[in-house]
């Protein structure tokens, strides 16, 4: 076992692929749950009735998620990861298992907010133990590995919840994760260290409650406005009251906060104004086309709930194949302005295709307009995150990053919430219409029919033709409403400034840009993530010997390597020493005996060390490491800022001193 210096925990080679995976399981549980739910809502309304809360099962839990992200992130830090995983893990089974057994919407959605507080938690922790973990040397692949969850939860969630309701019940769509889930407790618990150093923060309560008690006052303000209360309602109007008095609130806390959840000096930034804009509308529209395409394509054209799921694929294709191709240009060719004017184009080209689907429309119409909806949504999702990370300075990269996939995901809980409000609100009206002139069989109740849509099967087929069209209408009405929001996006994009990239910035992962819920990383972790992805890509061959020229050393590649490990890790025997490099005792045996006769490394009884010769050595192949690190940070202005300096100082030795194969020195 290799024994780390620094914050890194011990974990061994046996145990690191049991504990990735645990975290890998706990994060897609998480991300599903942000789209399982979306196909299975029409049997759920079916059963439970209250269509007029449908939206609320979806925005209940992002709502609980994202408020909940920088506390759990805040509190890992301070008390230590581990405990705050186990109860986050044990929260969001709570809301799960409470959400298998909800007997009506009002308990649902309760149970759902639970969930969502434990899915916050599930996110964020996932990817900072990652960081306590694995050296940085290798934290990139696995970066990658989490990134690409929410890629696969974003396909899969629709087609389980659609299999889950025609196989077996909706309820099974929140069972399925407490095996799961008590499976990576299990695993967490025995096999996951205690991780990271502690760190001493001013955590911003009051600006956490009241961020999130003002958001979700305008979301139900929006959400029963027209709907269950007229618009001129007193409760109505003390929400908005309530909503801007928490909001105001919310700017003076933060005034004083040592430690903000969201800094007011990211508003004075043009770039981050617009790109958060922007963020919010594209979230909008994601979430909230996810939430009511699977209602359409139930109701109205009778599909299953599986096969409702296949249907939207074509969305999700869209997003998946643009998203990923936009961060690859951007990161060879430095321009990124191009696509959101693009994406937000072609995502009103897609919301305003989706108003024309009605009940007649054939799967294929109803497929490219879904694909010309995923491309624009996945040319802007990938951009934004960048954009932010590429305009704020060092000290603000963190919480940009936070805030940037934070409006993204508050825009996602409004989407749903704006959108239920005005399916709801056009549904009653077309409803209410259409009784005046069609004569429903005996025992239909009108009512019946607007909380259940399962109830027009039992209509007569001339009958169920019109109310199927007044479904289909309420639907076109909520896209129709939704392109006018993209316009404005669009609008927003021209004047989105366009600053040369630094390169750490290219190096957003996929997570960030599909979707996911905010993170809650310092400016540090920011930046060791990036530059641990960029290190992965530079490391892969012939490092150590173009390392040892950089240095102007006159040693073999394996010699550096022998160097760098004694440095980092203390005296060690050449057995541990050989298989710490993936090489036989033999390979090794030259490269050792050849420091020893150059008076670089000396035998003691506890194995081989450095002497201090050697030690001065190994310090230049560092400096030369460093130097390496600070040509991709240069943008950054490395010299003014004394916590990046110590991160690269920090990096350039643990990510010469991790335990990874080596063989490619030994050559």
């Amino acid at each position: 076992m290799a024994r780390h210096r620094g914050k890194h925990a011990k974990a061994g080679r046996h145990s690191l692929p049991l504990i990735i995976t645990a975290l890998l399981l706990a994060m897609l549980l998480a991300a599903l749950d942000q789209t399982i739910v979306s196909t299975a809502l029409p049997t759920i309304v079916g059963e439970l009735g209250g269509l007029n809360h449908l939206s609320w099962v979806v925005t209940g839990y992002m709502l609980a998620s994202t408020v909940s992200t920088p506390l759990w992130g805040k509190l890992g830090d301070q008390y230590g990861r581990k405990m705050l995983f186990l109860a986050a893990i044990v929260i969001f089974l709570a809301g799960s298992a409470l959400c298998g057994i909800a007997q009506n919407m009002g308990e649902l959605i309760g149970f759902r907010a639970i969930q969502g507080l434990g899915g916050g938690g599930l996110m964020v922790l996932a990817q900072a133990i990652v960081g306590d973990v694995v050296p940085p040397r290798n934290r990139g692949r696995y970066q990658g590995l989490f990134g690409a969850v929410f890629g696969v939860s974003s396909v899969a969630g629709p087609l389980l919840g659609g299999l889950f309701v025609d196989h077996l019940t909706w309820r099974w769509v929140f069972y399925i994760n407490l095996p799961i889930g008590a499976l990576a407790l299990i695993v967490v618990a025995f096999a996951l260290p205690r991780t990271g150093e502690r760190h001493k923060h001013a955590i911003d309560y009051a600006g956490i409650v009241l961020l999130g008690g003002a958001a979700a006052s305008l979301v139900l303000m929006t959400s029963w406005g027209g709907t269950e209360y007229p618009w001129g309602d007193p409760l109505i109007i003390g929400l908005g009251v309530l909503a801007l008095i928490l909001a105001v609130g919310w700017w003076v806390a933060e005034r004083r906060a040592k430690e903000p959840v969201l800094p007011l000096s990211l508003f004075k930034m043009s770039v981050f104004n617009v790109a958060s804009a922007i963020g919010f509308v594209i979230g909008f529209a994601m979430f909230g086309a996810l939430t009511f395409i699977p209602l359409f394509l139930q109701v109205v054209h009778g599909v299953t709930p599986t096969m409702s799921g296949v249907h939207m694929l074509p969305m999700v294709v869209g997003v998946l194949i643009t998203s990923i191709a936009s961060g690859q240009i951007i990161s060879r060719h430095g321009r990124y302005k191009v696509f959101p004017i693009v994406g937000t184009a072609v995502t009103a080209l897609g919301l305003l295709l989706m108003s024309r689907v009605d009940e007649d429309s054939s799967n294929w119409e109803m497929s490219g307009y879904l694909l010309v909806l995923g491309l624009g949504l996945g040319m802007v999702m990938q951009v934004l995150v960048i954009v932010v990370q590429n305009a704020v300075d060092y000290k603000d990269l963190g919480v940009a990053t936070s805030g940037a996939t934070f409006f993204r995901s508050i825009g996602g809980s409004f989407g749903v919430a704006v959108f239920g409000s005005i399916f709801a609100n056009a549904l009653s009206t077309n409803l209410t219409d259409l009784a005046r002139h069609v004569r429903l069989p005996a025992g239909v109740d009108l009512t019946r029919i607007q909380e259940d849509p399962s109830a027009l099967r039992r209509l007569p087929g001339p009958v169920a033709h019109e109310f199927l069209h007044a479904y289909s209408d309420a639907v076109q009405k909520v896209f129709l409403f939704a392109a006018p929001v993209a316009v404005v996006a669009f609008v927003l994009a021209w004047f989105l400034r366009e600053v040369p990239l630094r390169e750490t910035t290219t190096a957003t992962d996929m997570g960030e840009g599909l979707g996911g819920a905010p993170s809650s990383r310092t400016s540090d972790e920011e930046m060791e993530r990036a530059l641990s992805r960029l290190a992965e890509a530079d490391m892969r061959r012939d490092y150590y010997q173009r390392l040892v020229k950089m240095a102007r050393l006159d040693i073999r590649p394996g010699g550096a390597w022998v160097l760098c490990r004694l440095a980092v890790q203390g005296p060690i025997r050449g057995e541990a020493l050989a298989e710490q490099a993936g090489v036989s005792v033999e390979q090794g045996r030259p490269h050792v005996i050849e420091l020893e006769r150059r008076g670089l490394v000396t035998r003691t009884v506890r194995g081989l060390d450095l002497t201090p010769k050697g030690g001065e050595v190994a310090e230049r192949i560092f400096a030369a490491r460093r130097e390496k690190l600070r040509e991709l940070v240069k943008g950054w202005r490395p010299d003014t800022s004394p916590e990046l300096k110590d991160l690269l100082d920090k990096l350039s030795r643990n990510a010469l001193g991790d335990d990874r194969d080596r063989a490619d020195a030994f050559r």
